[in-house]
Formats: structure tokens, C-alpha cells, sequence
């Protein structure tokens, strides 16, 4: 499916318990939407248009859902539960001070990102004045193979998630993205040896990346940053080792909170 298509329904089949499908309901908002309806949000799902009624009732008196007109959006009750989420809000603030120092260094975008299962999934953006465009958002998720941080990440994981990536398709993002699988493999162990994951318009074009993967003790990494620029006016290489610098940094942050060493101290 390209990159302007979409699938009629979520699902393969319609989700049953009532858990499932609220979590289809708010899974069907993009970055895009706004305010959905009910017919919208029933042809995403593949829930009865009943039931989303019913439904989209009771998550808006809940908070989960805020209405305008005859749409609904996401709700304020969403983004409070997310500030609560411990590993994205502690990691934020760990990180935030050594982005902002990373982007003054560098003068480039700083990305914070962690993995979920194939996806990488952005805690936090700090955009350098003239940046390009990135397809990266807050919250947004790109397939970890397409993106630095993506690599950085998979790189330091167990065979079964890189397998699960390779096996999900690689999928082209941008002019350049990494489809064939030997050589993904190839660049994830020249990363696991340098610690430094480079990209060249593989998640949009005229995008140049270097990023870090941020581990503690010896378990699989627990984010990545990254510095990201045009291609032609970055040169990443020489950024690249402010940004390992910065990820060993967040690392023993992160460590010395928890109680733990940070990977590869000895």
C-alpha cells in the first residue's frame, strides 16, 4: 500500500470486547485528523455505526473524546493520562536539557524517540531555525527501519525484534529507504560496532540524519537520539560524535536514577 493509500478498516475483523474497541476508536485519529465522525470512524474501524454512537458518547462524558459539531476529537483526559506515562515523561526530562545543548552545538532538529514494537514513536522535537521539513511529529510513528534512531534502536535489540521488523516488510518511506533486508542487517552491525546510525533521505528527501542509542546496563537500548538536517548542509559525520556524546550522557542520567550502570561503564 503507498504512502497516500489507506485501509478501509483497521482490523481484519471486527474487535469484540469493549476494550478493544475503544482502543480502535482512538486509534483511528491520524496526525492529520482533527475531528472525525461517526460514519469516518465506523469505515476506519469496522465497528457497527451503533455502537461507535454509543461509544463515542460514553468516551466523551469520560473526557477520552471532545465534541465539535457533529465530530469528535481527542480528548484533554488523553493528553493528561499521557503526562503520566513514567517511561516517555522521566525520559523527557532526563533528555530535555542535553537536546537543547545538543541542538545549540550543532544548530540542527534534536529527535527523541523510543521502540515500540516495529514503529519508532517521538517523545520529543527540538527544531533548529530552517530546518527541512521531517515526516516526525510528537507522538508520531515512523517504521523504525526508515529512520536513524529506528536503526540505532534495532540495532541494540534482541534477533526476535529485528526479525519482527524484517518480517513486517520493509517499507519505502523515502527516496532512499532501506528495503532489501541484507542490507539493513549489514548497516545494523556496523552500528552495533560504532554506535552511530546514519541516514540519507531513507524517511524523506533532503533529509540527513546521525543518531545514538541511549542504554542502560545491558538490556536493549531505551531510546535514541538524534541530530537531523539538510542533506549538503550538515555534514553528520563530524555532528555525529556530539550526538553519542549526548546519548552516553542521557544514559548515565537515566542510570544513576535508577540505580543501575549505564552500558558499557566499567
Amino acid at each position: 500500500m503507498g504512502p497516500g493509500e489507506r485501509n478501509t478498516s483497521r482490523f481484519s475483523g471486527e474487535p469484540t470486547s469493549v476494550v478493544r474497541r475503544v482502543s480502535a476508536l482512538l486509534g483511528a485519529f491520524e496526525l492529520r485528523d482533527t475531528h472525525l465522525g461517526v460514519n469516518e470512524l465506523a469505515r476506519r474501524t469496522g465497528i457497527p455505526k451503533a455502537s461507535v454512537s454509543r461509544l463515542v458518547q460514553e468516551m466523551e462524558a469520560i473526557g477520552f473524546l471532545e465534541r465539535s459539531g457533529t465530530k469528535v476529537g481527542l480528548g484533554l483526559r488523553l493528553f493528561e493520562l499521557g503526562e503520566c506515562a513514567s517511561r516517555g515523561r522521566s525520559l523527557r526530562e532526563v533528555a530535555l536539557p542535553f537536546m537543547a545543548d545538543l541542538r545549540e552545538a550543532t544548530r540542527q532538529t534534536i529527535h527523541l524517540a523510543i521502540l515500540d514494537n516495529t514503529d519508532v514513536v517521538y517523545v520529543e522535537i527540538l527544531r533548529a531555525r530552517g530546518a527541512p521539513r521531517f515526516p516526525s511529529a510528537v507522538g508520531r510513528r515512523l517504521p523504525a527501519h526508515a529512520t536513524g534512531v529506528g536503526k540505532a534502536l534495532l540495532a541494540g535489540s534482541p534477533n526476535d525484534v529485528i526479525e519482527a521488523v524484517v518480517a513486517a516488510g520493509l517499507r519505502r518511506i523515502g527516496p532512499r529507504t532501506i528495503t532489501a533486508p541484507g542490507s539493513l542487517l549489514n548497516q545494523l552491525r556496523r552500528i552495533s560496532t560504532t554506535g552511530l546510525a546514519y541516514e540519507h533521505e531513507e524517511s524523506a528527501a533532503g533529509v540527513a540524519c546521525v543518531a545514538s542509542a541511549i542504554r542502560v546496563g545491558n538490556g536493549p537500548p531505551v531510546a535514541a537520539v538524534s541530530a537531523s538536517g539538510w542533506i549538503g548542509k550538515v555534514d553528520i559525520r563530524r555532528v555525529g560524535p556530539a550526538v553519542h556524546t549526548a546519548a552516553l550522557s542521557i544514559a548515565r542520567v537515566l542510570a544513576a536514577d535508577a540505580g543501575q550502570t549505564p552500558f558499557g561503564s566499567r
